[in-house]
């Protein structure tokens, strides 16, 4: 019992490392002052932007380094390394310390590498410790690293609205703080532990009530952060109200558990005794589930739905089961692995790439002054899209649809929203433009993990999924280098331009108006691999419920 409760409070650790370490959706909001201190042009910014994304390339190390190493120290050196990469940076942005810009550049690097390496760590904590609610735990642990740069944003108006390098110093600091609040519930990490059905049950009841909890949370950031002045006083008051609702985490699993756990104990005893009865069965139903699996695979991939042979071609080597491990040579030989890859890297990372340009994008427009509400407005809608990507958990037993198919509908709002900024450059279209994005992106990227895990192995997911996020360096860098190409062509061929801060700035919706028609067509593609994936992965998931419903 005692594990149970410790499991709990490692699921609200995973939580506080994950709401203060998305560091790098604040880039946007120190961008324009990193590129007039280093004198630098978009393409050359954008080549920063790009180290930091490249940082999860590395990711698979953090993998690696679990199979040798504790988890504590797997999230101490995750914290050095951004407290490092942040910190030079931050020092050489204040005039103490003079570095050249490939020096910068890999700082940038090496800060990337530590939000990979605390993501992994948080997987690797939520899916050891919660098997039985696994999307669940991972879900609600994901989505708090949305709520990152409304929480940073709330702590520099508090200190000082005016220093946006406060953000580099603030992103080396809070990560090592934060880590250090959450080891003593990591280092007494409980030993797994088989829950009976009406157990599970219990914790979704529980995953329910925190998903409400987290809900509220990300209405209330979202709604105080576009309503707040720029006061210490008020964005205090909100960052207090913030601070409360994560303790309010804690207690609430504490309060619960507590009042539950006489309960279930009783509970348990009177099932006991039905142990010996029930224990017979497993070995009947193991074969139930063969015969039912044997029928379901025929169904799907002999029935009159795949008759032809084009579709017996696309249907090929399709995977057999649900959960198989698969090795990093097994997954990279996967179709499916490389339709999921190229539905992340026109989907997710586009929008990933979309934040980290919002400052001159917002800029360019004419809303320089308001980029900070838009990266906020970003941040609160990533978070409640992920929260979002727990809705086929919630609603499996009522409204059943594969992940894979939830994926597609998640990803549709992504062109729409580059259609809308391409015919319109007005704030109201940059905003909603904004919040889609944030909602669409959100739920792809805390969706993923769940996905990597159901479609190609939980045990390896730490590696597997790091590998799978190698295409956000790849997006970061190809589509950031296409808009800034773009930038710089317009900058050259526009008679609206502005001198701000010693840089050169293009104004004017033409200035990213080509990028935003790219941008559409790239996300109409992940839409299309999304539906491509679904198409070919809906067998196995209607063959893992069939068998959970036996």
């Amino acid at each position: 019992m005692a594990g149970q409760w410790r499991k709990w409070m490692i699921l609200a650790a995973s939580v506080w490392i994950q709401a203060f370490t998305g560091t790098n959706f604040d880039f946007s909001s120190y961008s324009s002052d990193l590129k007039s201190v280093l004198g630098i042009s978009q393409v050359q910014l954008n080549y920063l932007s790009m180290a930091s994304d490249m940082g999860k390339a590395f990711g698979w190390c953090s993998g690696v380094s679990l199979n040798y190493f504790p988890l504590w120290v797997v999230m101490f050196v995750a914290a050095l390394m951004g407290f490092l990469g942040y910190g030079l940076q931050w020092l050489s942005i204040q005039g103490q310390i003079s570095l050249p810009y490939f020096q910068v550049f890999l700082l940038c690097l090496l800060a990337g590498c530590s939000i990979s390496w605390f993501n992994t760590v948080c997987y690797v904590l939520c899916i050891k410790n919660f098997p039985d609610n696994r999307p669940l735990a991972l879900s609600l642990s994901i989505s708090f690293n949305g709520v990152s740069a409304a929480l940073y944003n709330l702590i520099v108006n508090t200190i000082n609205s005016s220093d946006h390098t406060l953000y580099l110093l603030l992103d080396a600091i809070i990560p090592l703080v934060a880590s250090v609040i959450v080891l003593v519930p990591i280092l007494q990490q409980p030993l797994p532990e088989a829950l009976s059905r009406d157990a599970t049950h219990h914790d979704s009841i529980i995953f329910l009530k925190l998903f409400i909890l987290a809900a509220f949370t990300g209405i209330y950031l979202l709604v105080l952060n576009s309503v707040q002045s720029s006061e210490s006083v008020a964005s205090g008051a909100i960052l207090a109200g913030a601070i409360f609702l994560l303790i309010l985490i804690v207690v609430t699993t504490g309060i619960d558990y507590s009042r539950e756990r006489a309960g279930r104990t009783i509970h348990s005893s009177i099932h006991l005794g039905q142990s010996s009865f029930s224990s017979v069965h497993p070995e009947d139903l193991d074969i139930q589930k063969v015969l039912v699996g044997v029928e379901a695979s025929r169904s799907h991939f002999t029935g009159n739905s795949y008759d032809s042979k084009e579709k017996q071609v696309f249907m090929k080597d399709c995977l057999p089961v649900q959960g198989e491990e698969h090795s990093a040579r097994l997954l990279i030989c996967r179709l499916d692995f490389w339709l999921y890859y190229l539905t992340y890297f026109c989907g997710g990372t586009i929008g990933i790439v979309y934040s980290n340009n919002i400052g001159q994008i917002a800029q360019s427009l004419g809303y320089g002054s308001e980029i900070s509400s838009f990266v906020s407005l970003y941040s609160a809608c990533s978070f409640i899209g992920r929260l979002l990507s727990a809705a086929p958990d919630f609603l499996k037993d009522k409204v059943y649809y594969p992940r894979t198919g939830w994926l597609v509908l998640a990803l549709v709002p992504t062109p729409i929203a580059f259609l809308l900024l391409f015919s319109s450059g007005s704030k109201t279209a940059l905003s909603a433009a904004t919040a889609f994005i944030g909602l669409s992106s959100g739920f792809m990227v805390s969706a993923a993990v769940s996905i990597t895990s159901e479609l190609f192995g939980p045990k390896s997911v730490g590696i597997n999924h790091n590998i799978i996020v190698t295409n956000i360096p790849l997006g970061s860098l190809l589509y950031g280098f296409l808009a800034a190409l773009l930038y710089e062509a317009s900058i050259g061929s526009s008679n609206n331009l502005a001198l701000i801060d010693g840089s050169m700035v293009c104004m004017g919706r033409e200035c990213y108006i080509e990028t935003f028609g790219w941008w559409s067509f790239i996300s109409m593609f992940g839409v299309a691999s999304s539906s491509l994936l679904f198409l070919r992965t809906r067998a196995v998931y209607s063959l893992e419920r069939s068998r959970n419903w036996m």
